[in-house]
């Protein structure tokens, strides 16, 4: 049986992973983001370079595995400790749980309390200093619940491929 505290730890530790990517990725430049900052900073500056394309793909593709490919693993790993124990809605629970929880974390912490509220230089892309849209909280609501979906789906699919391997 799945327990919502094996969710929240499981969950954190993705984040964790996750958003050590990020910082690391920002420590680089906050341009690898760069399509996922409102539309009037995205404006305000030119298009990604080659260089900064590349440096997306080599943050992003282990970010999307450790947000992916983490309940994946995980999920796997509770049906086999669990064999004929696990019905499909607690694959579900568990494996969408752990997306949520990044997601939470990731629109009140990261969204809303440090590129929001705190706005450190490191986030700032150059030459967007003093944009008004670093405050736009609505946008990274919208997100949140984009990412609410997200994880849903992830949740689904998860359970889906763990259910017919089982």
């Amino acid at each position: 049986m799945l327990s919502f505290e094996r969710i929240l730890i499981d969950g954190l530790i993705l984040s964790a992973v996750a958003t050590l990517i990020m910082l690391a990725s920002m420590m680089v430049t906050p341009r690898i983001w760069l399509q996922d900052y409102p539309k009037p900073i995205q404006n305000q500056v030119p298009p990604k370079s080659e260089d900064e394309k590349r440096l997306s793909l080599a943050f992003g593709i282990p970010f999307i595995l450790v947000l992916v490919g983490g309940p994946f693993v995980l999920t796997a790993l509770q049906a086999a400790r669990n064999p004929g124990a696990i019905t499909f809605g607690e694959l579900f629970l568990y494996a969408g749980g752990l997306a949520l929880v990044f997601n939470l974390l990731d629109w009140l912490v990261l969204d809303w309390l440090i590129f929001c509220t705190l706005t450190p230089k490191i986030i700032v892309i150059p030459g967007t200093e003093g944009n008004p849209a670093y405050k736009d909280y609505f946008y990274h609501f919208r997100g949140f619940l984009i990412g609410t979906v997200f994880s849903a789906v992830v949740g689904l699919a998860v359970a889906g491929i763990v259910w017919l391997m089982i």
